[in-house]
């Protein structure tokens, strides 16, 4: 078994090196208005793995690109509009809606790239997700959205569009440094019967190919994403399920406490990237 995992491993790390290919040189611009940071200098915590994080639309072939950079040949944006609804619709006990509270989505611009974040009076790190989960259960007394559903992801598309282009800003100082640790030490473990960690694949053979499609750099500023792999808007919680899987080690669920970690990690390498959701991916 040891044999056949480590033969695995040389399969899909060295015959991917035989096609290299990598982030192109093109610019984003959704809607010829929203300027979208693709490239950018890598934050001072990964100093010593990259000098540069490049969004995952750099590694893309230009028609999906150009799904991306308008809003009525992005799919991702329908799902936006139900997010929209749901913002705009009373629910639970206490008859209220998102916009009763926080007015107009477009008032949210700004939340998104701060996002997973410590919360002082819950003594937690918070995904976007359990926030609005938060003001669901205690400001509407409505019921909580099982995490990365259709709802969920909608809203958080929703919060995400109102922030196109605004860079990542996720704080990794203070409360929330230990499980951004945690997070950290979960990116560079190795797992599965492969034997890969995350790293492997987005820091060591970005721009290499496997399974005839890029490997790019797993920076998250472009999610929720929509796939059209599955023809659906995906949270990143599932992607990371779906990336252990791969690896075919026992993954964790959506929401759970180690893709929480995790996700404040992965955020993090990305700052100074726009935020680009809903981004259009393979």
């Amino acid at each position: 078994m040891k044999f056949k995992a480590l033969t695995a491993i040389a399969a899909l790390l060295v015959a991917p090196m035989a096609m290299a290919g990598g982030a192109d040189d093109d610019t984003l611009v959704v809607n010829e208005e929203i300027e979208i940071i693709t490239k950018t200098a890598a934050p001072a915590h990964l100093s010593d793995a990259l000098d540069e994080v490049i969004s995952g639309w750099h590694f893309r072939k230009d028609p999906t690109q150009a799904m991306q950079a308008d809003d009525f040949d992005n799919p991702g944006m329908l799902f936006v509009e139900q997010g929209l609804e749901s913002w705009e619709t009373a629910e639970g006990s206490e008859g209220k809606s998102c916009a009763d509270c926080h007015g107009a989505a477009e008032e949210m611009a700004g939340i998104k790239p701060t996002y997973p974040k410590w919360n002082d009076a819950a003594e937690e790190v918070r995904t976007l997700q359990m926030q609005v989960n938060d003001c669901r259960e205690n400001r509407m007394g409505a019921e909580p959205w099982k995490y990365d559903s259709g709802k969920a992801i909608n809203m958080e598309a929703l919060l995400s569009s109102v922030s196109r282009g605004m860079p990542m800003n996720v704080a990794i100082d203070g409360p929330a440094e230990a499980m951004w640790e945690q997070g950290k030490d979960l990116y560079y473990t190795r797992t599965g019967q492969l034997e890969l960690s995350c790293a492997n694949c987005h820091e060591e053979n970005y721009g290499n190919y496997i399974r005839a499609d890029h490997l790019s750099q797993g920076q998250i500023n472009g999610f929720p994403t929509y796939r059209l792999k599955n023809a659906k808007l995906n949270g990143v919680h599932s992607r990371f399920k779906g990336c252990v899987r791969d690896t075919r080690a026992e993954t964790y669920k959506p929401g759970s406490e180690e893709f929480i970690a995790l996700e404040l990690y992965v955020s993090s390498r990305a700052n100074g990237l726009s935020v680009e959701g809903p981004s259009v991916r393979n």
